[in-house]
């Protein structure tokens, strides 16, 4: 334990956060998987628990390794990322996996692992316009030279994105428009291009829709209009099982392994997860969840003020407030805030790769917080 101590750098409230997280998601996830285990495991109940914790336990081991690379080395790796991603994006739209007309995942050869292409994308493209702003300071207010080649990448991916997973596309975007304006660029050129891209996004939704039977743009309107005026069945009953879990839940919960909604609800470990802790745990733990996600972005904002680089400030404020963002979208869909989005809930949803490219997410966080943190320790030394 002492040699883990000893070589685990970094914030050390980042580090207390993951782990507590990862505990919530081990009891939950436990929990949430009860009913489908029973049905396709025979009752084998501690299949997917056990399954769950080898996928934590590799994610915990790369946001370790992650951590331990130096972030500057990051900004190279973003140039070799953002191509593979959007390679990989465009592989995935025409052959990847395909549910409910979302073409979301790529199967490995030879491994058959199956993982989210834009999970890649997401971290490779917030790298990516970090470099790329640190690197364009002494031209950030020209449109040509920083605006338009920052911002090309950034639409670009985002619309690759878009025809399967909505909802991230719009995370990644807000998050690199966050990172523009926090690295100075000319705010008239950012809103110009936010107007130009809602009209166009807009635009098209309706064209398409008026269309019919094209991708999955008929399953965005379908559950904005479910959201005012209760529409699909099928959404109608996940919303409605929900409210139901959270009313139940109280201030205290039903207490872990109670949930009574996890039979009913589908997804209980995944994009409603946040519900069902509710029913558990009380309205208590689902304010101590919310507070661990802003502690983070708050923690994420602390390193910003230190680094000695842009690079690295950007770079950790920048995938801080993609998970946060995305933390606060599932629960604001559990709790019918917002329209049902399929987000799942950062370090705590039951997943695969995506757990793994969060924890990478979470490694580099903590990489340019050690490196902050070896500088203050030099720095202290008396010469």
């Amino acid at each position: 334990m002492n040699w883990l101590v000893e070589r685990t750098k970094g914030d050390v409230i980042i580090w207390i956060i993951v782990l507590f997280l990862s505990l919530v998601s081990l009891l939950a996830v436990y929990s949430s998987t009860e009913t489908m285990a029973y049905k396709l495991r025979g009752g084998n109940f501690e299949y997917y628990i056990f399954k769950h914790f080898f996928l934590m336990a590799f994610g915990l081991a790369m946001m370790y390794f992650a951590h331990k690379i130096n972030y500057k080395y990051y900004s190279r790796i973003s140039q070799l990322a953002i191509v593979i991603s959007g390679i990989l994006l465009i592989i995935t739209l025409f052959f990847g996996g395909s549910v409910n007309q979302a073409h979301r995942w790529l199967t490995l050869p030879g491994i058959n692992l199956s993982f989210q292409t834009s999970d890649l994308a997401k971290l490779a493209l917030i790298m990516y316009t970090a470099r790329m702003l640190a690197k364009k300071q002494d031209v950030i207010d020209s449109f040509w030279k920083s605006t338009l080649p920052i911002m090309g990448a950034s639409v670009i991916i985002c619309f690759l994105i878009l025809p399967a997973n909505l909802s991230t596309a719009a995370v990644v975007f807000a998050t690199n428009l966050l990172l523009m304006f926090i690295g100075r660029m000319n705010w008239k050129h950012i809103t110009l291009i936010i107007i130009a891209g809602l009209f166009f996004l807009i635009s098209g939704i309706y064209i398409l829709h008026k269309i019919g039977g094209i991708g999955r743009v008929d399953t965005w309107v379908n559950r904005v209009e479910n959201y005012f005026q209760g529409g699909e069945e099928k959404v109608f009953y996940q919303n409605q099982q929900a409210n139901i879990a959270i009313a139940t839940g109280g201030v205290f919960g039903k207490g872990p392994g109670n949930s009574v909604q996890k039979n009913f609800l589908p997804n209980p470990y995944a994009d409603f997860i946040f519900a069902i802790i509710i029913e558990e745990y009380g309205l208590v733990g689902a304010c101590i969840l919310i507070f661990l996600y802003l502690l983070l972005l708050y923690r994420s904002i602390g390193i910003v003020l230190k680094s000695p680089r842009a690079f690295g400030a950007l770079l950790a404020v920048g995938l801080a407030f993609s998970l946060v963002l995305q933390a606060l979208i599932n629960m604001g869909v559990a709790v019918h805030l917002f329209p049902v989005t399929g987000l799942t809930l950062p370090l705590v949803s039951m997943g695969g790769t995506s757990l793994w490219f969060t924890s990478i997410a979470f490694g580099i966080i903590l990489s340019v917080s050690r490196d902050i943190e070896e500088k203050e320790n030099l720095d202290a030394i008396p010469a």
